[in-house]
């Protein structure tokens, strides 16, 4: 991670923490660069994310044929990205900085390409430093394809300054 990108992400983070958003604001990218929701990359998906209350946020999203898996279905990769970039927003509202330690997706139906979905992520439980998170992508009329359950560890800012930097 550049010196910039990593300053992005601080200048994100902290312009979140300075004041609680609102339900219905949509939330700083984690950084330009981020492969879920930076508007930088190329290769990413450039999730826009709302926050839908004190302990949950939620994203439409569209995969394209930059995310295929089988024919017209998605990667599982690239849908556990999103889920896991949008648990990354989530951790806006509890106030930590926090990283993936256990991520689950369960797949209950393929998800298509050029369908758009809905993503909703929810607090689930808080313990010391872990940080409980769940799930769920549904398509326009509100079947479920998939569902997810999360658990992130807080960490300090030493973590990514160490880890993240080149």
């Amino acid at each position: 991670m550049s010196s910039e990108t990593f300053d992005s992400l601080l200048a994100g983070w902290d312009q979140v923490q300075s004041r609680r958003q609102p339900e219905g604001t949509v939330l700083p990218s984690h950084h330009d660069q981020c492969l879920g929701c930076g508007a930088e990359n190329p290769h990413g998906h450039h999730l826009v994310v709302t926050r839908d209350g004190p302990n949950a946020v939620s994203a439409t999203h569209t995969f394209d044929a930059r995310h295929v898996g089988a024919p017209g279905i998605a990667h599982g990769g690239a849908v556990a990205t999103v889920v896991d970039d949008v648990y990354g927003f989530l951790l806006y509202s509890t106030g930590d900085l926090a990283v993936t330690r256990k991520l689950e997706v369960e797949y209950l139906r393929p998800v298509l390409l050029d369908v758009e979905y809905t993503l909703r992520a929810t607090l689930a439980e808080r313990a010391g430093r872990k940080i409980r998170m769940a799930a769920t992508i549904e398509d326009s009329t509100g079947l479920l394809s998939a569902r997810s359950s999360a658990l992130f560890v807080t960490v300090d800012i030493e973590h990514f300054k160490s880890n993240g930097r080149s």
